[in-house]
């Protein structure tokens, strides 16, 4: 499965109303961790069987977005479940930490 680029557009019918947990990752080109951290997500997606989605939240194009969810510091990686948060990290993330927090 493809990572999906998330916006304020698309957010609600992509994240919020998703019938599966959704990784989303808060991120930024000029972001040296982001850049560490961005195949490895890219990676988590492609090996989705659909019981997951993915998507990235670009924060210099998507402030609101960023403020909304209260990112401070990128990467920021939120699992979103039924609307909810349901865990998240900040930084820099090995693969397998990043599969556990779909479990």
């Amino acid at each position: 499965m493809a990572v999906i680029t998330l916006t304020k557009d698309n957010f609600q019918a992509e994240v919020l109303s998703s019938n599966v947990p959704v990784l989303v990752d808060f991120w930024a080109s000029w972001c040296g961790p982001c850049r560490m951290v961005s195949p490895i997500v890219d990676e988590v997606a492609e090996e989705s069987d659909g019981s997951y989605k993915v998507g990235k939240v670009n924060v210099d194009e998507q402030p609101e977005l960023a403020a909304q969810y209260g990112v401070m510091s990128i990467p920021t990686l939120l699992v979103i479940e039924n609307g909810k948060t349901k865990t998240s990290s900040v930084g820099a993330r090995p693969k397998d930490a990043i599969l556990a927090m779909l479990r």
